[in-house]
């Protein structure tokens, strides 16, 4: 099944839950888990669609009409200031800003490519806001993941070796990184902890559970916790999209204004 979908097109994500449901046979449970994932993966991103949908048509006008007072509002203007000077540049200014966004998008995938994953997601989870999403993403995903493989009697040597031979690359590296580790004696909780993109809590969680011989049980509640604190932060920061978009529409506003009264203003006799 995991092969199917991998031919399907599948993330390496989805994947590897599927792949790893057959080794700890699990299956019917993962199903159910993935299910819910991506009906919560749906339920976003109908959401982002909802919300910035109208947001992009304004700044569609609002490029269309920066156009028009460009052709015809500014020559017919005397003299020239800040307001009349970003209208008449704001296009191109529009158009650069997302051709280097694009631009720096393919930058980065390019280079995410050519450095290890676990390099790669210590620095992405640093970015200031973004990085706390990577961070409970990958959280509850591995401690999920291994709650699964615990609960049904695996050992931690059994489960490194199964992570290295998953179709995910942070999967195998970890996984390879691990085993080193617990070769070199040192504990599976200090070892997470040593992991800047997984929350300190996991590494309590496996600590705590180590301590109660309840590892996999411990593991897999505190994973739904944090699938349910990662998909309501995934909520909140969905509806910020449209309140940003109409500040920055209120603030190209007041700059057409300013563009059409400043001239007058300044053209009116002083007593």
């Amino acid at each position: 099944m995991a092969q199917l979908l991998a031919d399907l097109g599948f993330s390496d994500g989805l994947v590897t839950q599927l792949a790893l449901a057959d080794v700890h046979g699990n299956t019917q449970k993962s199903l159910a888990g993935l299910e819910d994932y991506l009906e919560q993966v749906l339920i976003v991103r109908k959401k982002l669609i909802e919300v910035a949908t109208y947001p992009l048509m304004l700044l569609a006008f609002l490029v269309l009409i920066m156009l028009g007072l460009k052709n015809y509002l500014l020559p017919q203007l005397e003299g020239e200031n800040l307001a009349t000077t970003l209208i008449n540049h704001f296009p191109l200014i529009f158009l650069g800003i997302m051709a280097g966004l694009a631009f720096s998008g393919l930058l980065l995938s390019y280079f995410a490519k050519k450095i290890d994953k676990i390099s790669l997601y210590s620095k992405l989870c640093k970015i200031p806001y973004l990085g706390q999403f990577i961070s409970l993403y990958l959280t509850a995903y591995y401690a999920r993941e291994w709650g699964n493989l615990i609960g049904q009697g695996l050992d931690l040597a059994q489960v490194v070796q199964i992570m290295q031979d998953q179709k995910s690359q942070l999967f195998q590296e970890i996984g390879l990184d691990m085993q080193r580790a617990l070769l070199a004696g040192q504990a599976f909780h200090d070892k997470v902890l040593s992991y800047p993109f997984f929350k300190r809590e996991l590494s309590l969680m496996i600590a705590y559970g180590e301590v109660k011989s309840r590892l996999g049980q411990e593991l897999e509640l505190y994973a739904k916790e944090t699938w349910k604190t990662f998909f309501h932060k995934l909520n909140q920061a969905s509806q910020l999209i449209q309140p940003l978009v109409f500040l920055f529409v209120a603030l190209m506003i007041v700059m057409i204004y300013a563009a059409m009264l400043l001239p007058i203003y300044q053209n009116m006799p002083s007593f």
